[in-house]
């Protein structure tokens, strides 16, 4: 089968012919249809950050057929439609894993990092992490929601809105372009926070109700009861807090290389007076990646797209990399 190969850190993406795999009891083999290409793929292709099989294949949203099934899967059958995501498996022993919070199991199995992602024509996944796709769903729509969409509707769900809760959505990018589409679909007075031009354009067309270029203003509009801040400088978010309600929540979900730094004046008055919180989320449990593709295709929230076939994939990573897709670049199997 075909596969984009990292050869080694900081090396250019290789088209190689490298053998099909075959599934383990518990696996099932998935003929790729459409592998969306995360921003984590060039972080993984730059740094070290994690210890990569080498030559890897990297990928962590496909979507496509199973073609073939392990001898002990019997939730699956050839020809499902399925996607899947980084975390295939986990220990099943450790106090997190008794409690059902699997995303906390310090023996996980991931995607890229203990098997070969999805950059390729066939991949094996654990058939107990796949996902049944919406038939009215299309493996192009799908892919960049097992990951963006997962992470935007997890962060979304942890922040615990309220009915009549005020959302804003800093940076409208490969994530925050979903984001603001959840968010308005599940019902909240949606803001966008962005000091591009053609992107407020574009907030308005993706539901927000209102647009801001910061925190300040975003204060002087009466403020937001959540934040999710997709953007890739903590900075930015950090100002942002000047536009956080009492008891409000700023959700991290943007990585950046920056540090983040809080000073006197936004610890006091701004967190402790006014009982707010920061938290971390990425991707916090299946559940939220069976509701948010669902979700999706209940209410029409559609990824923004540009495919690629796969021996394009060097082509799609440089310009993704570069920031020069709007907003998800995907890479097609016919």
């Amino acid at each position: 089968m075909l596969a984009a190969v990292l050869p080694k850190t900081k090396s250019p993406w290789e088209i190689r012919e490298i053998p099909t795999p075959e599934p383990s009891p518990t696996e099932v083999l998935i003929r790729i249809r459409a592998s969306g290409l995360c921003y984590t793929d060039v972080h993984l292709s730059e740094s070290s950050m994690f210890p990569l099989p080498f030559p890897a294949v990297l990928g962590h949203e496909p979507a496509g057929e199973i073609v073939a099934l392990g001898s002990a899967v019997t939730t699956r059958k050839i020809g499902d439609r399925v996607g899947t995501n980084t975390l295939q498996s986990t220990c099943g022993r450790c106090e997190f894993c008794q409690k059902g919070k699997i995303v906390d199991c310090p023996e996980q199995k991931l995607l890229m990092i203990h098997q070969s992602g999805s950059h390729a024509e066939y991949m094996l996944a654990e058939a107990s992490a796949t996902l049944l796709l919406p038939d009215t769903m299309s493996f192009e729509t799908a892919a960049p929601l097992l990951c963006a969409g997962n992470t935007v509707w997890s962060g979304l769900s942890i922040a615990k809105p309220q009915a009549e809760d005020r959302v804003a959505v800093l940076g409208v990018g490969g994530l925050g372009h979903l984001a603001i589409q959840y968010a308005k679909a599940a019902g909240y007075h949606t803001i966008a926070i962005t000091r591009s031009e053609d992107k407020r354009a574009l907030s308005k067309e993706l539901g927000a109700d209102e647009l801001v270029a910061d925190g300040d203003e975003l204060q002087r509009i009466g403020g937001a009861d959540v934040i999710l801040s997709t953007a890739n400088s903590y900075r930015t978010a950090v100002q942002s807090l000047w536009g956080l309600r009492p008891e409000g929540r700023l959700v991290l979900m943007g990585i950046a290389e920056e540090d983040l730094t809080l000073d006197s004046k936004t610890v006091f008055p701004q967190l402790m007076v006014n009982r707010q919180q920061i938290i971390g989320s990425q991707q916090n449990g299946r559940q939220f990646l069976a509701e948010a593709v669902s979700f999706a295709a209940l209410h029409g929230i559609k990824p923004m797209v540009e495919t690629f076939p796969l021996i394009q994939a060097a082509t799609a990573y440089d310009r993704v990399a570069q920031g020069n897709v709007r907003f998800r670049a995907v890479l097609v199997n016919a």
